[in-house]
């Protein structure tokens, strides 16, 4: 093979013996799956690191969608190396995966192992948080109508699948839409989510936008207006297919990342609410039931049940600087994902301690706070305060 690019087809006749398969893409990214096998460098870090790769052997090099690999590709063979980037990157791969297992939707085999998974080996770590965070926080009442919005990643699939899990108790009644919402997506994009959604047996509600195009010519902080945009487009939709609340899938490691990243970048004590009311669509309500729910257990379920979801169906993916390692906010939760990591090392009782923080919030001893948007300072009350003795 002269070609410098490698398809699908040619690397799955390939013996495993025979390449090795390098995954350039960063930290974040390869945390929401990877090609089994694969070994993870940086693509800031190949050039340093080439000397891992083993010798005799064609070096397969994959991204997102086949843009950076094919650089790398380049270098490597400018260096001697025998190097070939993966057509179509790592969503490319996905959807061949897909389309080569032929799923069908009358097939219900594989929704019914992953349901029974849900049941029996994750009860504890998923089901019953997911209950207990409607429970505690009071997020669901009988007659609810409830937009699951799914965006094709592992934490809003779990989730619909979780609340299909609870209405099959049928405890009280309440409706259920699963809703996605195309801004724009590449069609590799759109297949892999039309595909997981079929696998899982999700009924999923598919609506267009031209979020992505909006945003487009966006220099500062396309992805923030972006999620903004994505958020009034869910709302009003729901609205629409006459619900009162839209579910999102953020789960406990959002939380605690979210509150350190306010202190350390933002200079503010917030957390990230279990529900809010919204303040644009009347009567609608945000909910977050994955609210109690680890990361760590959500991969382990993915991984279990051999799931691949995207990480971002953004169509600029591999090309857009906000969804790269470098100096995105993607890379500041990484930061905050290693600080706790290392401080876990030390207390293994620090991520318990950053979630109940926020819970534990003593206003006689803050400088300054804001209610309903209004700024208050320890010195409007200090002459009031009793004398210590």
């Amino acid at each position: 093979m002269d070609q410098l690019e490698i398809t699908y087809t040619e690397y799955k006749e390939l013996r495993p013996e025979d390449y090795c398969m390098v995954d350039l893409r960063d930290e974040v990214s390869v945390s929401y799956g990877r090609i089994p096998g694969a070994r993870h460098i940086p693509r800031e870090n190949l050039a340093d690191r080439m000397a891992e790769l083993p010798d005799g052997k064609k070096i397969i090099l994959y991204c997102t969608r086949g843009v950076f690999s094919a650089e790398c590709a380049r270098m490597l063979r400018e260096e001697g190396v025998e190097a070939y980037s993966l057509a179509g990157g790592y969503n490319g791969w996905l959807m061949a995966e897909m389309e080569a297992e032929g799923q069908k939707k009358e097939d219900r085999s594989k929704a019914e192992e992953i349901e029974k998974s849900i049941r029996k080996k994750f009860h504890k770590q998923l089901f019953s948080k997911f209950a207990k965070a409607i429970n505690q926080y009071e997020l669901l009442q009988e007659n609810d109508k409830i937009a699951v919005c799914i965006s094709g990643g592992k934490d809003s699939m779990l989730m619909a699948k979780l609340f299909q899990e609870l209405k099959r108790h049928d405890k009280f009644p309440f409706e259920l839409v699963f809703l996605v919402m195309d801004p724009g997506y590449s069609r590799a994009n759109r297949m892999v989510i039309e595909n997981n959604a079929r696998l899982l047996d999700i009924p999923i509600t598919i609506f267009e936008s031209d979020i992505f195009d909006a945003v487009y010519d966006i220099e500062k902080s396309p992805c923030y207006l972006c999620a903004r945009m994505r958020r009034g487009y869910l709302y009003s939709r729901a609205k629409e297919l006459g619900c009162n609340k839209i579910a999102l899938g953020h789960h406990y490691d959002d939380v605690i990342e979210t509150i350190l990243m306010g202190m350390l970048y933002g200079g503010q004590v917030q957390t990230m609410m279990p529900k809010l009311h919204s303040t644009n669509f009347e009567g609608m309500e945000l909910i977050r039931p994955m609210y109690l729910i680890r990361e760590e257990d959500i991969r382990h379920w993915r991984d279990y049940n051999g799931l691949h979801f995207l990480q971002c169906a953004c169509q600029f993916t591999d090309t857009c600087t906000t969804c790269r390692a470098d100096g995105s906010s993607a890379s500041k939760r990484m930061e905050v994902k290693r600080l706790i990591a290392a401080l876990k090392e030390t207390n293994p009782f620090v991520e318990g301690n950053i979630f109940k923080s926020v819970e534990n919030v003593n206003l006689s001893t803050v400088i300054a706070y804001k209610k309903d948007g209004v700024r208050h300072h320890f010195l409007e009350s200090y002459d009031e305060s009793p004398l210590l003795p």
